[in-house]
């Protein structure tokens, strides 16, 4: 059996990541309870920085909260930004320098998992976030060929003359009555 090398674009590296990191947010009011919280408008992207991965991205978190002895409610926003890196191992074969892909995808979207109310009006929250990476490059397979070609075979038309006739007859030139 004979074997071929093919150079071909793939999937040579892949990892994932868990993320939890806490913020703060001053207010302007004293918050008396916080009644909630959530993260919207997570944009990110992905490159590469030397042999590691970095990811640039943000998200805005808006919390709710009341004041003023539970009487008053509202929202504030705070956007995060975040500069992640990752140490993703490359398959066999696998060549990183030449131009390669990285493509980042959320496993888990960014979410609020705890907030408490801080000294001063400063209201504490987490986030938990869990992002995957993948980069694609060339890499080269090996495939087992066969030496034989196989035979072309004959094709032959199913219409002949005698067919041809027989359509004729049984054509109704007068099929509008």
């Amino acid at each position: 059996m004979a074997y071929k090398e093919i150079v071909t674009k793939a999937i040579v590296g892949k990892g994932k990541k868990y993320f939890k990191n806490n913020y703060s947010i001053e207010t302007t009011d004293t918050p008396s309870n916080v009644l909630g919280c959530w993260v919207i408008n997570h944009k990110f992207k992905g490159y590469k920085s030397g042999e590691k991965i970095g990811v640039d991205g943000s998200y805005d978190v808006n919390i709710w909260y009341s004041y003023d002895n539970d009487s008053k409610t509202t929202v504030i926003n705070k956007k995060v930004d975040y500069n992640d890196v990752f140490n993703v191992k490359s398959k066999a074969n696998a060549d990183l320098t030449g131009d390669t892909d990285i493509i980042v995808r959320t496993l888990k979207q960014p979410t609020c998992t705890k907030v408490n109310i801080g000294e001063n009006g400063v209201i504490n929250f987490d986030i938990e976030k869990e992002l995957g990476v993948e980069i694609v490059g060339e890499t080269m397979v090996k495939i087992a060929i066969e030496d034989d070609e196989e035979p072309w075979e004959e094709v032959e038309d199913e219409v002949n003359e005698e067919t041809l006739k027989e359509i004729d007859q049984e054509v109704d030139e007068d099929y509008i009555k």
